[in-house]
């Protein structure tokens, strides 16, 4: 069982850090099908889908289309912006499922070499199949960080475990645990919060992740999925940055979502939308969930280029 430190405690909260806890272990139970779990045995939807590729004759395209990882450029108007960083360019990267295939790694390396960015962040669903050993999942995920830029900012997805932030933070990656950090060019300063998921766990906390940032700057959310996007423009969040849904990842011609994995608008699925005054976006994710395969539905690394509006 895992114990977290004084200082994870305190970063996350007390009172959040046994919520997440309590359904980490209840999770893990009916993922490993422990307990009274034991006696509902549904057919994997993994083993149905992949069926279903293979029936149809698509297995070899999903495949090819789950490798090949495209740059996205999106430009974002924001009004907040200090003039310093107009033009700066945020690279997302999103749910990668590192232990999927280790081919994913391999690929997104050689994507990134493409790559101009100024900072880079992460925003969750490092891991695939829960109930399993995380130890392929984050050695993959790690041989990532050496192109992942200066000082890159990680958020925790539905898929991940409280007790893998000690070894991403030890891999490099800082993680933010409804927590805040500035970066700063020429005197002026740019907001990245981060909160934990709001999806399976709710410990997300956007005021707190907030907190003590004066109102006039411009700040940024990472937030696993989009489900915060309401109450982040309440907050005056500038832009609000997400992934989890995959985009739909095996979608119909077109892109038209089939499976949608957030209670959501259809708007907030997938690519650039607003709420309110904030800008936010929906990364169609880096890698896939449960099968190693997209239809329809490119994947994604997302460089955002911030204007000043």
């Amino acid at each position: 069982m895992f114990e977290p430190s004084a200082d994870l405690v305190a970063r996350l909260g007390a009172d959040r850090v046994a919520i997440r806890l309590a359904h980490e272990r209840a999770l893990w139970r009916r993922k490993r099908r422990m307990g009274w779990w034991s006696l509902a045995r549904p057919m994997s939807v993994p083993w149905v889908v992949r069926a279903g590729l293979r029936t149809l004759g698509l297995s070899k395209r999903a495949y090819l289309e789950y490798l090949d990882v495209r740059i996205v450029e999106n430009i974002v108007l924001l009004h907040a912006l200090p003039q310093a960083f107009d033009g700066f360019r945020l690279l997302q990267i999103s749910d990668l499922h590192s232990d999927l295939d280790p081919a994913l790694i391999d690929r997104v390396i050689e994507r990134l070499g493409d790559a101009r960015f100024d900072r880079c962040v992460l925003t969750g669903d490092y891991h695939d199949q829960i109930g399993l050993p995380w130890d392929r999942s984050l050695a993959l995920t790690l041989r990532l960080a050496p192109y992942l830029g200066k000082a890159p900012l990680a958020i925790l997805g539905n898929h991940d475990f409280l007790a893998k932030v000690p070894a991403l933070e030890a891999g490099g990656l800082r993680v933010l645990l409804n927590e805040s950090t500035a970066i700063e060019i020429g005197g002026e300063r740019l907001w990245i919060c981060g909160v934990d998921d709001p999806h399976s766990f709710g410990t997300h906390d956007l005021r707190r992740a907030g907190a003590g940032i004066p109102a006039a700057e411009c700040r940024i959310l990472l937030s696993h999925s989009p489900e915060t996007a309401e109450e982040a423009a309440t907050l005056g969040y500038a832009l609000h940055l997400s992934g989890h849904t995959h985009g739909g990842q095996l979608c119909l011609p077109g892109g038209r979502i089939i499976v949608r994995k957030a209670p959501v608008p259809t708007a907030l699925l997938a690519g650039p939308w607003k709420v309110g005054a904030m800008c936010g976006y929906t990364s169609r994710g880096t890698g896939g969930s449960g099968v190693a395969a997209r239809l329809n539905c490119p994947a994604e690394i997302t460089i955002h280029i911030l204007r000043c509006a």
